[in-house]
């Protein structure tokens, strides 16, 4: 999970400028967005779920409304901003990649990959019911379970390609890939940039690469990482120096509950 936002924060400085590719990671410049938040709050619906899963779905919304309204200038697209101020609590058709971006929890509680995919569904389609946004976090979910599974990444790649056509590489695209918050458009670049790391720290320099939707792809990208390389101690601590305590303690409470074993200690 927190990948995902360590991809967000370092992400943050660079949208809407000159692209870069050597991004620096967790920029004293930078903060955490709407993935944060967002992913946050899936965390804590998760935590208030966990003995009783068929209150997923409301406590999912409930969660979201809650940290999206605490955390309201976090930068969020025009459509979920008046969802989140509204007392609607069904969903709006979105095929964007806010589902995607926030769904990383789904992969550390779910014990098999069909758990992964009806939870994601869950908690996906309270706002993002389009098809595409739910494959898109149907995808990643996926991917950062058979991460923490052990699975190889030429695993990875070819599962990844069951939902897209990854025909491409990064380098090859970067200079005309422009702003798209669309799931088609956005996450399968954001599932390449991962694929074709050798660290952490590489997959979200690659993400950034990109340009456009810098935070949210590399939220997607980071999610992934995370959960395939681990994420060492030092850089771990740094990023919780973005987020405020009530966030910190959510995201503790979420560790303890659902341990996870690839933290690199250096």
């Amino acid at each position: 999970m927190l990948g995902a936002i360590i991809g967000d924060i370092s992400g943050s400085f660079y949208e809407g400028k000159k692209k870069t590719d050597n991004a620096v990671i967790l920029s004293e410049s930078s903060t955490f967005t709407d993935d944060s938040v967002l992913t946050i709050a899936i965390s804590k619906a998760i935590l208030e779920s966990k003995d009783n899963l068929s209150a997923l779905k409301d406590n999912t919304i409930k969660n979201i409304k809650d940290q999206g309204r605490l955390y309201i200038n976090a930068g969020y697209g025009l459509l979920f901003r008046r969802w989140l101020l509204s007392d609607e609590i069904n969903p709006y058709g979105s095929f964007g990649n806010g589902g995607a971006m926030r769904i990383s929890p789904v992969a550390y509680f779910s014990r098999s990959i069909e758990e992964v995919k009806k939870y994601s569904k869950i908690v996906t389609s309270i706002t993002h019911n389009h098809k595409d946004a739910i494959e898109a976090a149907e995808a990643v979910s996926s991917l950062i379970f058979l991460s923490l599974h052990g699975a190889s990444m030429r695993e990875l790649r070819l599962y990844a390609e069951n939902y897209y056509n990854l025909d491409f590489k990064i380098d090859e695209v970067k200079e005309k890939y422009e702003f798209n918050a669309s799931a088609k458009e956005s996450v399968p670049y954001a599932i390449e940039a991962f694929l074709e790391s050798s660290d952490f720290t590489s997959a979200i320099k690659k993400a950034i690469s990109l340009g456009g939707d810098t935070d949210t792809i590399a939220s997607i990208t980071g999610s992934i990482a995370e959960a395939y390389y681990g994420i060492d101690e030092k850089t771990r601590r740094k990023a919780l120096h973005f987020l405020n305590p009530d966030q910190i303690k959510i995201i503790l409470n979420f560790e303890q509950n659902f341990p996870y074993k690839k933290i690199i200690i250096c």
